[in-house]
C-alpha cells in the first residue's frame, strides 16, 4: 500500500487513540480522501477490515482508487455517518472495535470550485457534501426569512454581526446578485466595519460561509443524532475518537463523554435501587483535547483548529 497523496489531520495522534490491532472492524464515518482509513487499514493488516462511510460519492471513487489493492479489505457506503447504526446492519456488523469522525471539510472539496465551499475561488453558491441532493446555500438564503437567516450566521458561525449580514444577503438574493461564491463573499465582506477587518485574522466571511455550510448539511444535528448511537455499536473495550474543528462541535463532544462516563454518587445498592448508573458506560481516555503539534500546522494549515476527544466502552 502506498502512501496517500493526501494529508490527514491528526494521524499519529488519532491511531494512538484508537489502537487498532490486527484483525480488528473498524468504522470511518467520513472517508474523505481516504487518508485515516488507510491507516486503520494499515494497523489492522492483514486480516481487519474497515466500513467507509461518506455522504460524497466522489469522495469514495477517489478513496477507492488512492487505496489500491487494499481497498478489498474495506466496504465503502453512500451515505451519513448519522445512519451508521443502520449502515453496520446492512453489512451484518452489529459491534465495531473503533469508530471515527473528522468532522471537518476535506481539502479535496475545498479546492473544488464547483462545490462552493470557499471564497477562495469562485463557485456556485451550493456548499452541499452530498452534491446528489437538498438544497444548496443559496437555496437557503432565498427560502428562510431574514430573522431565520441571522440566527443561523449567529448560531452556527458565531458571527457578531449576523443581523447586519442577513439583511443585505437577504436583500441581494431578491435582487438576484448573488451569482458566485465571490460575490457572497464580497457582500459579507461589505458589512462588517474596516477596523475589525483589520483586527481580524480571518476573512471577514469565513464564518458567514461557515454557518451556511454547517446549516446546509444539518451538520450539528447528524453529530447529535450520532453521539446518540454510537456507544451501542462499539465492542466492549472499543473506542471512538472525533476530531473537530469549531467550538460547538467540540462542546457536543465533549458533554457527551462527560455524561457517559457519570455514575451515581450512592452506593452501589443504594444506586440500583434508584435507578442510577453504579459503572460509567465509556469513560474519557483524553482529559483535555488534543491540538496539532507546530510542525503539523506548517505541514497541514487545515489542523489548526482541530480537536480531537476519544472514549473507550467499558467492559461489564
Amino acid at each position: 500500500m502506498e502512501t496517500l497523496p493526501h494529508i490527514s489531520v491528526l494521524p499519529k495522534e488519532t491511531m494512538e487513540q484508537l489502537q487498532p490491532r490486527s484483525g480488528g472492524t473498524y468504522c470511518d464515518g467520513t472517508l474523505g480522501a481516504g487518508g485515516h482509513t488507510w491507516q486503520l487499514l494499515a494497523a489492522s493488516a492483514p486480516d481487519g477490515r474497515v466500513v467507509c462511510i461518506d455522504r460524497d460519492e466522489l469522495a469514495i471513487r477517489t478513496a477507492k482508487e488512492r487505496l489500491g489493492d487494499d481497498a478489498s479489505r474495506a466496504q465503502f457506503v453512500h451515505g451519513s455517518f448519522e445512519d451508521m447504526d443502520t449502515h453496520l446492519q446492512g453489512l451484518g456488523i452489529s459491534q465495531v472495535d473503533g469508530i471515527l469522525l473528522d468532522l471537518g471539510v476535506s481539502s479535496m472539496q475545498l479546492d473544488m470550485r464547483e462545490r462552493g465551499f470557499s471564497f477562495a475561488k469562485d463557485g456556485p453558491i451550493d456548499m452541499r457534501m452530498d452534491p446528489s441532493g437538498g438544497e444548496t446555500a443559496l437555496e437557503l438564503i432565498e427560502r428562510v426569512s431574514e430573522e431565520e437567516l441571522a440566527r443561523i450566521i449567529w448560531e452556527y458561525g458565531e458571527e457578531r454581526l449576523s443581523r447586519r449580514i442577513a439583511k443585505r444577503l437577504k436583500q441581494d438574493a431578491a435582487e438576484d446578485k448573488l451569482t458566485s461564491t465571490l460575490v457572497l463573499a464580497d457582500a459579507v465582506s461589505a458589512c462588517i466595519p474596516a477596523k475589525l477587518k483589520h483586527k481580524s485574522r480571518i476573512h471577514p466571511a469565513t464564518r458567514t460561509f461557515q454557518a451556511l455550510r454547517i446549516a446546509v448539511n444539518r451538520e450539528l444535528d447528524q453529530l447529535e443524532r450520532f453521539l446518540e448511537i454510537f456507544v451501542d455499536l462499539l465492542a466492549p473495550g472499543g473506542r471512538c475518537a472525533i476530531i473537530s474543528f469549531h467550538s460547538l462541535e467540540d462542546r457536543m463532544v465533549k458533554r457527551c463523554f462527560r455524561e457517559l462516563a457519570k455514575t451515581s454518587s450512592l452506593p452501589p445498592d443504594l444506586a440500583r435501587k434508584a435507578g442510577e448508573r453504579v459503572h460509567p458506560i465509556c469513560v474519557p481516555i483524553t482529559r483535555k483535547p488534543i491540538v496539532a503539534t507546530e510542525e503539523e500546522i506548517q505541514n497541514n494549515a487545515r489542523s489548526r483548529s482541530a480537536k480531537l476527544r476519544a472514549c473507550e466502552k467499558v467492559a461489564q
